[in-house]
């Protein structure tokens, strides 16, 4: 029986942060023995592996994409070169493959097929904000994106709120930047004074912020959420 190849899920940092400053040098190790990659960005990929190997020749390297344009019966043979016996690296847009990203499709394909699958270790915004909201760390539930309509997003928000409140689960949630802003106009308008939020913007960042207040001080309080990642908790 041929040796298959190992399907490695590398993180990246989340924003303009050190590399050494929140990914083990040995996912570096790793990094280096590998010139076929599955990514969200092909772009930012080659920008971040330029970065964190700059002995890899970029240009020798092979990239397949996968995000939301992808036709998902071409994942099969983005697999192909683990049957050769090669190592595949799996990289987001920023922070932990697979966790908030396309790269999940990959990893689910790769189990089908017997692939080991290796996570390697890195920030994820999700966990490192539930970290450092004070919420209930023994159950949280990651609801993605909410709905772009107020009234959907308002609807939504409130079931968050409920569930949160009746089953004492931190229910986290996350906006594309430029509409945070309308994010916090929803939560204040419509949640409880008493309900607690927590913000946390630019985590591992010079600028990050993680504030946790309850609704009713979070109305005296200014926060720019303006084009900045920021993930919200209630709890």
């Amino acid at each position: 029986m041929e040796n298959k190849g190992t399907l490695y899920l590398i993180p990246t940092t989340l924003g303009e942060t050190a590399y050494d400053k929140v990914i083990p040098s040995f996912n570096n190790t790793i990094l280096q023995e590998i010139d076929v990659f599955i990514v969200e960005n092909i772009k930012t990929a080659r920008r971040f592996i330029k970065k964190t190997a700059p002995d890899k020749v970029i240009d020798d390297l092979v990239f397949y994409e996968i995000n939301k344009r992808t036709n998902l019966d071409m994942l099969p043979t983005f697999l192909k070169p683990i049957d050769e016996g090669k190592n595949i690296g799996v990289i987001s847009d920023a922070g932990c493959p697979g966790v908030a990203d396309p790269g999940a499709d990959v990893v689910a394909l790769a189990h089908q097929n017997n692939i080991k699958v290796v996570p390697l270790v890195g920030p994820s915004s999700i966990l490192l904000s539930l970290m450092a909201s004070g919420f209930n760390g023994q159950s949280f539930c990651f609801n993605g994106y909410l709905p772009k309509e107020q009234k959907d997003r308002v609807r939504k928000l409130k079931d968050l709120e409920r569930m949160a409140i009746a089953q004492k689960q931190t229910q986290l949630f996350i906006e594309t930047p430029y509409r945070n802003h309308h994010v916090m106009e929803d939560l204040l308008a419509n949640c409880n004074p008493n309900t607690k939020l927590c913000v946390a913007v630019d985590i591992t960042m010079a600028s990050e912020q993680i504030v946790t207040k309850t609704i009713a001080e979070w109305k005296s309080t200014k926060i720019d959420l303006n084009k900045r990642p920021c993930v919200f908790l209630l709890g």
